[in-house]
Order: structure tokens, then C-alpha cells, then sequence
């Protein structure tokens, strides 16, 4: 299975969001609605589709984030989702936000 995650502009979706389309293999298994600043991205939702919830497509997609942006805000985590922001290594902004950042290697 290969997935791919495909950032659509925003002129393409007439949205003042970023949105993108999260696929196994050409088959559309999620979406997500975006942010993209320069090194950020602010993710206020990601939907993975039920027949294809726990496979992993969610957190593809945030290691994907970690891969391209140094600052990942999650926005507005419902109770039921903080224990994958957690799993993830986000830590709370006491706002209702989650946040990873970018370590340092050295």
C-alpha cells in the first residue's frame, strides 16, 4: 500500500483553507483542513474515512507534517482525539490547541 497526501490550492477548493486529500494507492481515504504558513501548518481537522480508520492513514499524515514543517498546531482537539495528539508527541497549549515542534538535532 502506498499512500500519498496531495495539497490542493486553495483557489482549486474556493476555500480559504488548505485542503488535503490523504490516498492508499489512488483510492481517496481521508481528507484534512489546513493552514500552510511558511514552516507551519494548523490542522483543524482530519477525517479518515471509517473503512479505512485504524491503519495507520492518520498518523502517516502527521509524520508527513513533522517531515515538511517545523511547527504543527493542531486546533480546537476534541476530548475523544488527545490521546493521538499524544501518541504523536504533541503537547497541550492549555487552549484547546496541541502543538509539536521541531527539535533541534545536535
Amino acid at each position: 500500500m502506498t499512500l500519498t497526501i496531495t495539497f490542493l490550492p486553495k483557489e482549486q477548493q474556493h476555500s480559504e483553507y488548505d485542503w488535503a486529500d490523504i490516498s492508499i494507492d489512488g483510492t481517496r481515504v481521508g481528507k484534512a483542513r489546513c493552514l500552510i504558513g511558511d514552516a507551519t501548518i494548523n490542522i483543524y481537522s482530519l477525517n479518515i474515512y471509517p473503512a479505512w480508520e485504524g491503519q495507520g492513514c492518520g498518523r502517516e499524515f502527521v509524520n508527513y507534517c513533522k517531515g515538511h514543517f517545523k511547527i504543527i498546531v493542531a486546533n480546537r482537539v476534541r476530548y475523544e482525539a488527545i490521546g493521538f495528539w499524544e501518541a504523536m508527541g504533541f503537547c497541550a497549549d492549555h487552549d484547546g490547541n496541541w502543538s509539536h515542534r521541531e527539535r533541534n538535532k545536535g
